[in-house]
């Protein structure tokens, strides 16, 4: 093996197909035998973004979007726009002879896979969901190595080489303690923290039950709840909160956010938080040990969402609520069902806690090391 190794990663389009990729281009990058890091992704999605931050890496660009579902002329200029970049992606494995690749799925990574399989690079592919995109069903029998961040992932990949790793997190996760998140947010120690989120975009559903259960909430001396609106619903969250419940600027028990750029604080400090079910959410909710209750997106591709939620649930970590059922009503029963049941409470945290991993980014940093010719 040699300890100049030069690396390609690639996975782009969402948060949850860029974010383990950056998880375990920081383990790459403090590893001795890593020489460079290559970024293959469309400049245009959040990964350039993304990826800037980090100097050492170089982004290497090609124009790839989704797959069309359907056929038609639409498909067909997707089919060149591959071609294309496929060629491109070609051009830079022939440049800068990576040693290996890894990339996390998404249509980003597809021109990168197709050209790895025709310039016989090895590369290991890691997959989010608890079902596969087509991308990942796609690459699995050729990949040297096929990691799952779902158990339940695992029958619907061909690979005689799969590793069930979990989804790589950010290394904080593994550092920051539940007192020291909440001296970071000022929230007392013997409070019930629950957390209520929707990601950087916000879930209106999940913000329009808690507008109207904030009081209710907070007005009880036990909780501290937060609320994470998301950038672009903020604004309109506090002028519906000043309709209902002026007097929420001025309760101690609230803490409302328009995004937290360090998640690991809210999480950590938390006892149940109510979330989207987007992968990468759930491994970070697995790994602070949290109760969950889950109104998985419906409108997320291949209906992944709901389908991560579910084999949560039969895992007993978390509670289901359909989006089309998460009004006021029906999540404060869900949610007292939990603040009045302190066994069953303490169990699923304690489930939650049984299930995490134990670091997956060093685990799949070691085997993608392990590839290398």
């Amino acid at each position: 093996m040699s300890e100049n190794n030069v690396y390609f990663v690639s996975g782009g389009g969402t948060g949850g197909h860029i974010y383990p990729a950056v998880t375990v281009i920081e383990n790459l990058l403090n590893d001795e035998d890593t020489s460079k890091i290559y970024f293959i992704g469309n400049p245009e999605n959040l990964e350039f973004e993304i990826i800037k931050k980090y100097p050492q890496v170089e982004f290497l660009p090609v124009n790839v979007t989704g797959m069309p579902r359907k056929i038609s002329f639409a498909f067909i200029k997707w089919g060149i726009q591959l071609f294309f970049a496929f060629i491109k992606a070609s051009g830079y494995i022939k440049k800068y002879k990576p040693n290996a690749i890894f990339t996390t799925g998404g249509y980003v990574s597809a021109p990168v896979i197709l050209a790895a399989m025709s310039r016989k690079t090895p590369y290991m592919i890691h997959d989010c969901d608890s079902i596969p995109g087509l991308v990942s069903k796609m690459a699995a029998p050729k990949a040297k190595i096929v990691s799952v961040a779902f158990e339940n992932s695992m029958k619907f990949l061909k690979s005689k080489n799969i590793k069930f790793n979990g989804n790589p997190i950010r290394d904080v996760f593994y550092t920051v303690s539940r007192q020291e998140a909440r001296e970071k947010l000022n929230i007392d120690a013997q409070k019930r923290v629950i957390f209520a989120m929707g990601g950087s975009q916000g879930a209106k559903t999940i913000n329009s039950a808690m507008i109207k259960l904030l009081k209710n909430l907070a007005e009880n001396t036990d909780n501290f709840v937060i609320l994470q609106t998301g950038k672009n619903k903020y604004n309109e969250v506090c002028e519906e909160l000043e309709k209902i419940y002026p007097a929420y600027k001025y309760n101690e028990n609230i803490l409302l956010r328009p995004y937290f750029d360090e998640m690991v604080y809210p999480l950590k400090a938390s006892d149940i938080v109510i979330a989207r079910a987007g992968s990468l959410s759930l491994s970070e909710i697995i790994q602070c040990g949290l109760a969950s209750i889950l109104v998985p997106y419906p409108f997320a591709a291949q209906d992944h969402q709901r389908k991560n939620a579910r084999e949560m649930c039969d895992k007993g970590i978390a509670l289901y609520l359909e989006d089309s059922d998460c009004n006021e009503i029906n999540l404060l029963n869900i949610l007292m069902s939990l603040i009045n049941d302190g066994n069953k409470l303490a169990q699923m945290r304690e489930k939650a806690q049984k299930s995490a991993k134990n670091n997956p980014a060093k685990e799949i940093v070691k085997q993608l090391k392990s590839i290398i010719q």
